[in-house]
């Protein structure tokens, strides 16, 4: 028997369009349904999602097959359409440009599931801007300021 077997697990992490608040908790339950449903279709496994009111945490279990720009761009342009077709936001919505793309290996899945169910006490002690830029550290990314997430001072 042939065939291609992997574990491919990547935390996917993104931000609202100037990192706006605009990820409401009266609507965010219905959203992540949404994209839940976007990341089944596409065919891969959803292992947790979360976020912020200004940004996301989406943890995927990937067919090596999936392009993650890809699979980014459509949760993008879907769950925008998404939001604006549900008029969750009285202006205009968007998410930034970019996204950062973490891998972990399979001892690792219980403990990143915790860390991104637990978002909102998590981030009752750490910005958003201090969690990413830990993120980009820990995992050996260089990176430069001017083309990180627009923060909000």
């Amino acid at each position: 028997m042939s065939g291609t077997f992997s574990q491919i697990y990547i935390q996917i992490v993104f931000a609202v369009q100037n990192r706006d608040s605009a990820i409401h908790p009266i609507w965010e339950e219905e959203l992540y349904k949404y994209i839940a449903g976007i990341v089944r279709n596409k065919e891969q496994k959803l292992l947790a999602i979360n976020g912020m009111p200004d940004h996301i945490h989406i943890f995927i279990g990937m067919k090596p097959s999936c392009r993650i720009s890809d699979l980014v761009r459509e949760i993008k342009k879907s769950s925008t359409e998404f939001i604006k077709e549900n008029k969750f936001c009285g202006g205009k919505f968007s998410w930034q440009e970019g996204y950062g793309a973490f891998s972990y290996s399979h001892s690792h899945i219980d403990s990143v599931v915790r860390y991104i169910l637990n978002q909102k006490e998590h981030h009752t002690r750490k910005s958003f801007q201090q969690e990413y830029i830990e993120f980009l550290r820990r995992f050996g990314i260089e990176y430069n300021e001017q083309y990180l997430f627009k923060w909000i001072e």
